[in-house]
């Protein structure tokens, strides 16, 4: 398995905020971590308020944790509320399952890290890590 550098990270953050202009969303928070949900990089823009990178740590986190996009943890916390409650109390607060991050997979499909994002819509946020791991010549987990 291959592992995540600072350098793609810093890649992914650049082009996750470049296609956050494009679109004109609110002033973003952009986090990516490793396969262990340790932090690799991170970047707020001017204007984003002081919750965004927590915000965008937590639904990264929650994905790597586990071990799909942060889109597939919203239904699955709808449909059992209790665990997931119990996820992020055992995550101490760190487990945030809303949309807004994606797994970043190396070429054999094995999960390398994750980048979360904050500031617009679940959508939108989502949107960007999608751009921004494209825009680093990575992939994304299906």
């Amino acid at each position: 398995m291959s592992q995540l550098t600072l350098a793609q990270a810093k890649q992914i953050i650049a082009a996750a905020l470049a296609d956050a202009r494009q679109r004109n969303t609110k002033p973003m928070g952009v986090v990516v971590l490793d396969a262990g949900g340790h932090l690799k990089a991170a970047e707020r823009e001017d204007g984003a308020t002081m919750f965004r990178i927590d915000i965008a740590q937590g639904k990264a986190w929650a994905a790597v944790a586990m071990g799909v996009n942060s889109r597939n943890l919203v239904k699955r916390a709808s449909d059992n509320p209790s665990f997931f409650a119990a996820l992020s109390t055992t995550g101490q607060g760190k487990f945030i399952p809303q949309v807004g991050a994606v797994l970043i997979v190396d070429e054999a499909g094995a999960v390398i890290g994750a980048v979360g994002a904050s500031g617009d819509t679940g959508d939108q946020d989502e949107a960007i890590c999608i751009e921004g791991v494209k825009g680093a010549g990575l992939k994304i987990a299906a």
